[in-house]
């Protein structure tokens, strides 16, 4: 599951629209892109009228924000989340534009949601829902236009439901219209370790080439979260032989300063629903784990964990950012301070794109990739990505996001320069 929001959603867009005015000065960017990415190319809002279970009618408001499509068709996630509104969906998809172009893939970005609690309808409502909102936004989505996918709880049945509308609406099946889908309809292998997948290369990466880092061969590792991405994580780092010291859930952390037995800890979680407890390991909280002296801090759970309040007692060397937005952009300048490098979200965990857009052309080019074949492409774009985004740091003296954003708008601003648009 993807976190819920980056910031708090009132001024999302205003937070995003800073980033894009400190990235643009470091770069100088040309004041017409400038003007031309602080507004989407096309917001389209909508009422949805569904027939509920009980014969009654509710209506529902839906949105597509098509950001910028530069790079290639627009491509987000679509949430269905109570508190999803014009403003959120605004900033989700100007962060979708910079994390495809941090990724260097031939997508552009773009987000959508209903403002709804799907754990109050029936499947039966959910799928009428879906159904009937794909059907008034099928206009402007398509495999070469816009591609949804997945996102806060939307699963890959809903995006088989958008499969089936959109071929509906144009008389015919187009597979390649969304992304996140089940693999018996045309879903990537490996996509649900995608997220984690990018992030440990990363990992791995800044370990063996010793001059980015300086890490130990087996670094100490505390890990917030133990859900999808951060549950895959431990997997990986533990069987690489890394140390992970720390892991924690929704109920509390678990430490030990000689690494845990994350084999162990699953099936321990699995039958007692938590990983506190854990025999050998001491029980703390999630605050405490994120001010462990470990060297790498990896938080792969919610939003704003790392703030103003805390950032100063992070003692971490370094930060791998696997879940979206969990460091603020006041505790960002504490952590520049005190010389800690955050590698950040749009580059960290931008895995689970890089591999939505290898489903795309799987479908486009009518192909089927082993697990294996996903993962060495994934490699090959993620850590040479990661590679250009440290040295223009080192560069520019600037830290990691501020970088990964104005690499993201150097390649955006050379596609509008090829294009010709300004001529």
């Amino acid at each position: 599951m993807q976190s819920v929001h980056l910031y708090p959603m009132s001024n999302a867009f205003e937070n995003a629209m800073s980033q894009l005015d400190k990235a643009a000065r470091v770069i100088d960017l040309n004041n017409d892109v400038l003007e031309l990415l602080k507004t989407p190319d096309r917001t389209i809002q909508v009422k949805v009228p569904i027939k509920m279970d009980n014969g009654e009618q509710r209506i529902f408001e839906g949105f597509r924000v098509q950001y910028n499509n530069w790079a290639g068709p627009y491509k987000g996630g679509i949430r269905y989340f109570p508190s999803v509104d014009l403003n959120e969906v605004k900033a989700l998809a100007f962060w979708m534009t910079i994390k495809c172009s941090v990724a260097g893939i031939p997508m552009g970005g773009g987000k959508g949601g209903i403002t709804f609690n799907p754990k109050e309808l029936s499947e039966a409502e959910l799928e009428r829902l879906t159904k009937a909102f794909t059907k008034m936004i099928a206009p402007n989505i398509g495999s070469q236009v816009d591609v949804p996918a997945p996102d806060v709880y939307t699963t890959p049945q809903i995006m088989s439901w958008i499969v089936d509308a959109y071929a509906e609406y144009k008389g015919q099946e187009d597979l390649a219209v969304v992304t996140g889908k089940p693999l018996e309809k045309g879903g990537s292998k490996g996509r649900d370790r995608a997220t984690a997948m990018g992030g440990f290369y990363i990992l791995q990466h800044m370990v063996e080439t010793q001059n980015f880092a300086s890490l130990p061969s087996s670094p100490t590792i505390a890990i917030q979260g133990f859900g999808n991405a951060g549950a895959v994580m431990a997997d990986l780092c533990f069987a690489k032989g890394y140390k992970v010291v720390a892991v924690s859930d929704s109920r509390g952390a678990v430490y030990n300063s000689d690494g845990l037995d994350i084999v162990k800890l699953e099936e321990f979680k699995k039958s007692t629903g938590g990983v506190q407890g854990f025999a050998g390991a001491k029980d703390i909280s999630n605050g405490e784990l994120l001010e462990l002296s470990v060297d790498i801090l990896i938080p792969a759970a919610l939003e704003n964990q790392i703030t103003l309040d805390n950032a100063g007692q992070v003692k971490a060397k370094y930060i791998i950012e696997l879940a979206n937005g969990p460091v603020t952009p006041e505790a960002d300048e504490i952590l520049a301070k005190n010389g800690i490098k955050s590698v950040p979200d749009v580059l960290a965990n931008s895995g689970g794109v890089t591999v939505s857009y290898f489903e795309w052309l799987q479908n486009i080019q009518k192909e089927s990739w082993s697990e294996e074949e996903v993962f060495v492409k994934l490699k090959e774009i993620i850590v040479p990505a990661f590679e250009k985004i440290w040295k223009l740091g080192e560069v520019k003296k600037i830290d990691l996001r501020t970088a990964a954003f104005a690499g993201a708008l150097e390649r955006l601003q050379t596609i509008w320069y090829n294009r010709g648009d300004n001529k």
